[in-house]
């Protein structure tokens, strides 16, 4: 488990690319929350239509789009980024949409903390 703070920006672009995800998606009335996983991680969850098993397996690698015009990036970054600091990420099971938990992370609680996860349960406004 990593006890270094994330780098800010970087980990600013896990959020942004997965929030940019759950929109293009789950389409401009979809829910995003967060939330914790234990004491060890973070959950991003929206509320569209989720990700089919078939190509589950497929969304982290670069490249790798089911939308026209789609760079098939976006997810790619993610996953570079949360292991370059040493974390996990999966794509996590039930609750209808999509639930990426992030874990192996240290977390300690902390106004900034609190204040980011709540800044960040929102609905899209796209």
């Amino acid at each position: 488990m990593s006890t270094e703070p994330g780098d800010r920006d970087r980990v600013k672009h896990v959020f942004e690319n997965i929030f940019r995800n759950s929109v293009e998606h789950g389409g401009p009335s979809v829910s995003v929350r967060t939330g914790l996983v234990g004491t060890e991680g973070i959950y991003i969850q929206d509320d569209g239509p989720g990700i089919p098993a078939a190509i589950r397996p497929d969304i982290f690698t670069s490249g790798y789009t089911t939308t026209k015009g789609g760079t098939g990036f976006g997810l790619a970054i993610v996953a570079k980024i949360v292991d370059a600091h040493d974390w996990s990420i999966r794509l996590a099971e039930g609750g209808g949409g999509a639930r990426f938990e992030i874990t192996g992370i240290s977390l300690t609680p902390s106004q900034e903390i609190d204040d980011a996860m709540a800044a960040s349960d929102h609905r899209s406004a796209v």
